[in-house]
């Protein structure tokens, strides 16, 4: 039985990558940094099956402590500090958990066991201001973060590792990939999430920034299936993960709305309190060397990735009205 270790096991990304794992065979160890609110929604129907590990991406020496103790074979890299509007309130934290962070769990595999298989979740904001279109591989990196920058650092940091110390290390280049386990204070979730309240009588508006901004949408589980495969191939590489269509956020508002009848300009305020000091205003990928190399390819469908989020929002709501009602009877 292979053993494979998730960072951010607890994240979106990290209990659909769990999943994934478990129907492949794998022994899972989840990371989770020892805090007094540790959230373990995500991974619940999973949770008997994994292991739970605390370490911590600001302390090399916990990292170490756990791959000598569980000795996998594969490694996850998903933790980071990962809302860009907080990278920029806090940008010295993000770089140590979403850059730093990166180098000390690559050392601790050079130190413990260099033929480990190290996977780098990296970022389509490290495109930013983009300099061509569609973005692939080779597209010349300008970030407009303090995440984006952190997220540059942490894929150069892997192609060094991997160059240096002959460590099999890739870097996913992962376009945004959302779910119905996205957080709420991403923009997709809270539409989706928006919808189902204003559907259902909880709420009357939906506060938003920038409409213009167009991103590439995929399904995060076809997204962690690709970062699966990337460690079965004989040779370490990097790749683009994406649907290579964009959107709007106006868009995914008309989609949204529209899938409950309702029409969101009647609803949605625009509030400048929601912009990013640097905007990134449009993001679209080019994945054929994924489609080439690993044989991946999206499933799912933008309207069908809205219309999913929603129909999961307006359940979860039905569920809270029921219980307030219970409740209260």
């Amino acid at each position: 039985m292979p053993t494979a270790l998730v960072t951010g096991v607890t994240g979106q990304d990290g209990s659909y990558l769990a999943e994934l794992l478990l129907k492949q065979g794998y022994k899972v160890i989840g990371m989770v940094r020892r805090t007094s609110t540790i959230n373990f929604d995500r991974i619940r129907h999973i949770q008997d099956e994994i292991e739970i590990a605390q370490g911590d991406l600001l302390d090399q020496l916990s990292l170490i402590s756990i791959l000598q103790e569980y000795r996998p074979q594969e490694v996850y890299n998903l933790a980071a500090q990962s809302f860009v509007p907080t990278s920029f309130s806090q940008p010295v934290l993000t770089g140590e958990f979403t850059a730093l962070g990166v180098t000390r769990l690559l050392d601790a595999i050079r130190i413990v066991d260099p033929s480990i298989r190290f996977y780098q979740a990296s970022s389509s904001e490290m495109f930013g201001k983009v300099r061509e279109v569609p973005q692939s591989e080779d597209t010349p990196f300008y970030p407009r973060s303090p995440y984006g920058v952190a997220k540059v650092y942490g894929h150069w940091i892997t192609v060094n590792y991997r160059e240096s110390y002959d460590i099999y290390a890739c870097s996913g280049i992962l376009f945004n990939h959302e779910s119905p386990r996205r957080g709420l204070e991403f923009v997709t979730h809270k539409i989706t999430s928006g919808v189902a309240r204003i559907k259902l009588g909880l709420s009357k508006e939906l506060r938003l920034g920038n409409l213009d901004s167009r991103r590439d949408w995929g399904y995060a589980p076809d997204y962690v299936r690709a970062m699966w495969l990337m460690l079965q191939q004989d040779n370490p590489d990097d790749y683009v993960v994406a649907t290579g269509e964009t959107h709007s956020v106006r868009e995914f508002l008309e989609e949204s709305f529209g899938h409950v009848d309702l029409d969101w300009q009647e609803f949605v305020v625009q509030d400048d309190s929601y912009y990013r000091p640097a905007e990134v205003d449009l993001l679209v990928g080019d994945a054929s060397k994924a489609g080439r190399q690993l044989g991946w390819e999206p499933s799912v469908s933008f309207g069908e990735l809205v219309r999913l989020m929603v129909d999961a929002d307006l359940e979860y709501w039905q569920r809270q009205l029921k219980r307030d009602a219970a409740s209260s009877a």
